[in-house]
C-alpha cells in the first residue's frame, strides 16, 4: 500500500498530528505515556522516529491492537497504568474516557470509605502530602501592602 502523508491521523479514537514521531504522537492519546509509546514502538518494529502521518491504516490497527491489548503483545505488565484493580485483581491497560471513569471511580470509593486522600479530595485540598501554608490558596489575595501606599491611605 503507497505511503501517503495524512496531516491528522486518528488513532485509538484520539486526532494525532500527523508531523508528530510515532513515539509523541502516541502519547498524545490519554493513557500512554511516552515510555509506554516506545514499547509499543518496539513491539510493532517500528521506528520510534517516523512521522505519524506516514502510517499506512494497516498500521494504525497493528498500534490500535496492541494498545488495547498489550499483554497478548508481550508488553510487561510493569508498564500497564492499572495493575492490580481494585475490582478484579488484574492488570489492565485503560486509555481514554475508560482511564478518566475509573479515576473517578477511585476517588469516589476513597471518599465512601473516609480515607485520608478521600477526606483531602472532599475538602478540595492537596492530596499528595504538598505544602499547603504557602500554596494552593484559593479565594481572595490577601498580602502585604507597600509602605508608602499604607502612609497615604493612614492620613486620609
Amino acid at each position: 500500500m503507497e505511503r501517503g502523508f495524512r496531516p491528522i491521523v486518528r488513532i485509538a479514537g484520539v486526532d494525532v498530528d500527523g508531523n508528530l514521531s510515532l513515539v509523541h504522537g502516541l502519547a498524545e492519546i490519554k493513557g500512554v505515556g511516552l515510555n509506554f509509546a516506545l514499547g509499543v514502538s518496539r513491539v510493532l518494529r517500528f521506528n520510534p522516529d517516523m512521522k505519524i502521518g506516514f502510517l499506512t491504516e494497516e498500521e494504525v490497527k497493528k498500534i490500535e491492537s496492541v494498545i488495547s491489548a498489550p499483554e497478548k503483545h508481550g508488553i510487561p505488565a510493569w508498564m500497564y497504568n492499572r495493575r492490580k484493580d481494585f475490582a478484579t485483581g488484574r492488570n489492565v491497560h485503560l486509555v481514554g474516557n475508560e482511564l478518566i471513569f475509573f479515576v473517578k471511580e477511585d476517588i469516589e470509593r476513597e471518599k465512601r470509605i473516609k480515607s485520608w486522600r478521600g477526606i483531602r479530595h472532599s475538602l478540595g485540598l492537596k492530596v499528595r502530602g504538598q505544602r499547603t501554608r504557602t500554596t494552593g490558596r484559593t479565594g481572595m489575595t490577601v498580602g502585604v501592602r507597600k509602605k508608602r501606599q499604607a502612609q497615604q491611605q493612614q492620613k486620609k
